[in-house]
């Protein structure tokens, strides 16, 4: 910990991970002052990890900031004590502040990246579902292409165009499945966990921060995959049930 009325800092480990020059032992230079880093804190993953804390007291007088806070964190005794002091402080004429819990602090905070990885990431999903349609398409309509002859055949033995595709429809969910489950398995192992940084608009801050690949988040990327299986498999098998039987024979 740093000592009180000393120029000394502890950062946060995420901090620490992402930024050159933050090492322990290391000194920040700000202004016309250094600032020895005495300790390494972390904050079970949250957005405090890619904070730098000091005295608050010494950090004013090297900003010529007075005795002005641009926040305060409290820590009550329950949750349920924070309407009455929220009302405390709001109610009082001698303060102008906006009362909020930490997470909806954090969230008013991450709002405009929120809204652009958001957009980002539903818009790259967007077009790689649109992609791995058409990969569907081509190797599901390449399959029935190979095995003309075998579905006539079928057909010619007896069974209906609802066999063929189901047939069809059960082998594209099979390689859609399949492909899911390795795609999340990937991501899992490849994310998960994985530290980065980026800009926060609100503050012009740099936070870092660490990716969750969840269950939720999973299952989401199968069921996905499923879907694609669905829409990927659904027209070659429709054009396999509809093969004439006899010119099918005779392909080669």
């Amino acid at each position: 910990m740093f000592e009180w009325g000393q120029n000394e800092v502890i950062v946060g480990v995420g901090a620490a991970r992402e930024f050159a020059g933050l090492d322990l032992g290391s000194k920040l230079r700000v202004g016309r002052r250094e600032w020895p880093i005495v300790g390494i804190f972390s904050a079970g993953g949250g957005s405090a990890e890619s904070e730098i804390w000091t005295d608050a007291t010494v950090l004013q007088g090297a900003y010529n900031r007075g005795d002005t806070f641009q926040s305060v964190y409290v820590k009550l005794l329950s949750p349920g004590a924070f309407l009455e002091f929220k009302d405390s402080l709001t109610t009082d004429p001698r303060l102008t502040v906006k009362v909020l819990r930490q997470s909806e602090y954090y969230a008013e905070q991450s709002t405009a990246v929120n809204r652009l990885i958001n957009t980002l990431g539903y818009l790259i999903a967007a077009l790689m579902a649109i992609g791995a349609v058409f990969g569907a398409l081509n190797t599901m309509y390449s399959s029935v292409s190979a095995r003309t002859r075998e579905i006539a055949t079928l057909r010619a033995l007896g069974f209906g165009s609802g066999a063929v595709v189901v047939s069809v429809m059960i082998e594209s969910l099979v390689l859609a499945v399949v492909g899911g489950a390795l795609g999340a398995i990937l991501a899992y192992i490849t994310f998960n966990g994985l530290h980065t940084s980026t800009m926060n608009w609100n503050s012009f801050s740099q936070v870092t921060f660490a990716f969750a690949v969840t269950r939720e988040l999973l299952v989401q990327g199968i069921v996905w995959a499923v879907l694609i299986g669905l829409i990927g498999g659904l027209f070659p098998a429709i054009r396999g049930a509809r093969l004439p039987i006899a010119a099918a024979l005779r392909e080669l």
